[in-house]
């Protein structure tokens, strides 16, 4: 046995160790580089305006919740939106408040339908 030749083969053991250490490190740095993007991207971005019309979020539903109740409620109109996310709503009674821009979403109203009636809807299923 010779303990020079055992003692620098261990050593490059131990070197090539760390450098596989080192390379799984890099590449999962760059593993969550990629799925920061790759998720940053399919973001939904909220931009409210003034004068848009928006549902709030109860939070206090959020573990559980009554049966058939919606947890959100609404609509309030958008007073002003704040660079820091904090929009501003006006009340029904005239009032404000302020909350967090992710517990709102933009409410779509429903477009009134007057004067049609069923035979004037067609449904083309035979296509």
């Amino acid at each position: 046995m010779d303990l020079l030749n055992a003692g620098e083969h261990r050593f490059l053991q131990l070197n090539e160790l760390d450098e596989l250490r080192l390379g799984a490190y890099d590449n999962s740095m760059l593993y969550k580089e990629r799925t920061k993007v790759w998720r940053d991207k399919r973001l939904c971005r909220k931009e409210f305006k003034v004068g848009n019309k928006v549902l709030l979020f109860l939070s206090k539903f959020k573990i559980k919740q009554p049966k058939l109740t919606s947890r959100w409620i609404g609509p309030y109109v958008i007073k002003h939106v704040y660079l820091s996310g904090y929009v501003e709503l006006l009340k029904k009674d005239g009032g404000s408040f302020i909350v967090n821009g992710h517990r709102l979403k933009l409410y779509h109203e429903e477009e009134a339908m007057e004067g049609v009636t069923f035979e004037e809807l067609s449904f083309d299923l035979e296509e």
